[in-house]
This record gives C-alpha cells, sequence and structure tokens, in this order.
C-alpha cells in the first residue's frame, strides 16, 4: 500500500516525492544560477503539494541538462551558491532532499554526484556515480563505493544514479549496507523505457528493499525525457508510477518496518540471506563459500569475458571524446560516511 500517495501517512511511514522535472537547457552560468533557484522553488512546491512529505527526489541532470557539457563554468563544489541553495531549501521547508550535481575534480573529469540533505542542511550521504553511462557520459567513474545513511523516521536510504542500476550488484550493495530504500536518479530517454521498469522492479524483490526511481521528464529540444516516476515494493511489484507529464510529483507512503519484517521473517525468496547460506535445508548454516567465478577474477584483476576480444566500443571516441590516456587514481575516502 501506498497510503494514497502518502495523504494517509502511518506513525512508521516515509512519504516520499519523485519530481518529474522538466528537462532543463543549461549552456551558461546564469542559465546554471535560474536553474538552481527552479529547483528550490520545486522543494518548496513538494512541501506545498503534501504536507506529509519527508523526502523529496531530483532526477539526475536536474541542474545541468543533458548536454554533456563539462565546461568548468559549468561545474559546481560542495562549497558553491549551488549547494548552499538546495540547503537552505531543505531548511526552509522542513523537508529531505535528494540532488544531482556535475561537480568539480581537480584530478580530471568531473564527478557525476548525488547528494541527500536532511531537513537541518547536513549532507547526509555523498556519492559519485560508479557506472557512468558509456560512452555517451565522460563522467570521471565514482571512487568512494555505494555510501548509506539514516534518513528520515529511522530509515535507511541508499542512492544509485541511471545506468547504475542496470547492474544488479550495485543495488545488491546498498541493501548489503543496510539500505532499506534504493534511490534511483535517472535522465533517461524513451529508448529505456522497458529496461527502466523491470530492473526498478529486480532491484527491489531481489533485495528485499523499496525502489523509488525519477528520470527528467520532457523535452530541451533535442531530447526527450520519459519521466516515469516510480515506486516499487519490496515483493517487486510496482507501487506507483508515474506517466510523461513534466514537473508532477509522484508520491507515496514506504514503510522500513515492513521491509525489516521481511528480511528477518521471510523464508522462501529472503535472497539477500540465502546468497551466503545457499543450500541451509541441506547444510548446517548452508554452504559458505563464493562459488561465482567472476567475483573471484574481479577481485584478482583477472575479469575478461569470453567474447572480449569481440567488443567492439571501449571508450567513447565515437561519442566525440578523445581516447583517454589517464589511469584509474583508484579509491578514496568518503568524507561524509561513518566507519
Amino acid at each position: 500500500m501506498s497510503g494514497l500517495g502518502g495523504l494517509n501517512k502511518s506513525p512508521n511511514g516515509v512519504v516520499v516525492g519523485l519530481v518529474q522535472l522538466q528537462l532543463p537547457v543549461v549552456d551558461t552560468p546564469a542559465q546554471l544560477k535560474a536553474q538552481a533557484e527552479r529547483i528550490c522553488w520545486m522543494v518548496g512546491k513538494a512541501r506545498r503539494n503534501l504536507g506529509t512529505m519527508d523526502l523529496v527526489v531530483f532526477p539526475e541532470y536536474a541542474l545541468h541538462g543533458l548536454s554533456m557539457s563539462t565546461a568548468d563554468e559549468l561545474m559546481v563544489s560542495l562549497d558553491g551558491p549551488e549547494v548552499a541553495s538546495f540547503k537552505a531549501a531543505c531548511v526552509a521547508h522542513r523537508i529531505w532532499g535528494c540532488f544531482s550535481i556535475m561537480e568539480k575534480n581537480p584530478h580530471g573529469n568531473p564527478y557525476n554526484t548525488g547528494l541527500i540533505i536532511d531537513d537541518q542542511g547536513a549532507i547526509k550521504l555523498y556519492y559519485r556515480k560508479l557506472h557512468p553511462w558509456v560512452p555517451v557520459e565522460a563522467w570521471e567513474p565514482g571512487n568512494m563505493g555505494i555510501p548509506v545513511c539514516d534518513g528520515p523516521k529511522g530509515s535507511k536510504l541508499g542512492l544509485i544514479i541511471c545506468h547504475d542500476g542496470m547492474f544488479p550488484e550495485m543495488a545488491r550493495e546498498a541493501a548489503y549496507k543496510g539500505a532499506e530504500i534504493i534511490l534511483r536518479t535517472a535522465g533517461y530517454t524513451a529508448p529505456i523505457r522497458h529496461a527502466w521498469q523491470i530492473t526498478n522492479q529486480s532491484n527491489a524483490f531481489q533485495n528485499l528493499a523499496y525502489t523509488a526511481s525519477v528520470c527528467l521528464c520532457g523535452s530541451d529540444g533535442s531530447f526527450d525525457s520519459m519521466g516515469e516516476g516510480m515506486f516499487c515494493s519490496f515483493d517487486g511489484t510496482v507501487m506507483v508510477k508515474g506517466g510523461g507529464r513534466p514537473d508532477e510529483i509522484i508520491t507515496a507512503e514506504l514503510r522500513p518496518d515492513l521491509v525489516r519484517e521481511a528480511r528477518a521473517g521471510w523464508g522462501v525468496e529472503n535472497n539477500p540471506y540465502q546468497l551466503w547460506h545457499r543450500g541451509y535445508a541441506a547444510v548446517k548454516g548452508g554452504a559458505q563459500d563464493c562459488p561465482y567465478t567472476f567475483m573471484h577474477d574481479m577481485v584478482g584483476g583477472r575479469y575478461r569475458l569470453p567474447w572480449h576480444a569481440s567488443v567492439q566500443v571501449t571508450d567513447g571516441t565515437g561519442c566525440g571524446f578523445a581516447a583517454p590516456e589517464r589511469r584509474y587514481r583508484g579509491p578514496e575516502a568518503n568524507p561524509f560516511e561513518k566507519d
């Protein structure tokens, strides 16, 4: 149940709003400033729209649009005016917010970064997109893992961005760290619609977690984003689904307490537990091993597909990006993640 979109809020409910934000055009610093102001106005709209709302979620590229520009004057820093305005909006309207920025990187290409800010204006989660949508996106690959944070009403939140959600390992990692609600922000266009729905559903079911996912919406004159705000329950069913109306806010009440109950009490299909305890009806505690060759090979630096030699697209030159010469810098500590 979704509490009629949060109109009827239960004591254990967390009401989330997904903003199908109109796809913007942002080519200049003035347009960047105006779009930041518009996002802050939409935070206020979310609060006016539903007084019970705990968290409002904006899509990937909400601030920058889909130009894929890496121009330095359009990139954002955590201590810059855009993030400061998002913090102020959350405080002013007494609401948590999830925001998207393209972040300056002194060591290379910018990061595609997601932020969760609480109703006191504090950054609670800071995430750099692990899987840019290559070869179309030239963002630096994230290097701080997949953090989770304590959310409103005692919930546990995770955040993955767009293409991240096509890798089942991403949602599994968020759930493994305790996420009960997995947010997914995106700028996807219509050709991805089917894959969007089935991965939102499978990420929920396979991890006994709610998924709350939203894309940009409408056209910028070149691209058509699809909106498609979607809430999936931890059994994989679609609870609420938006369409293609720009600036519509799709809402639902989510119940993290029911996620905890399912994770503790389910036998059949308690897959996060059974991954490490396979066959526990036959052997005590199950077979607590790692039978997956690809996992061993990734850790050992040996990952190689049987069809590796036939893969034709291995850099971004086909999308106008120069072939990179830098190597990945490796992992970095997340300053906002608790030990």
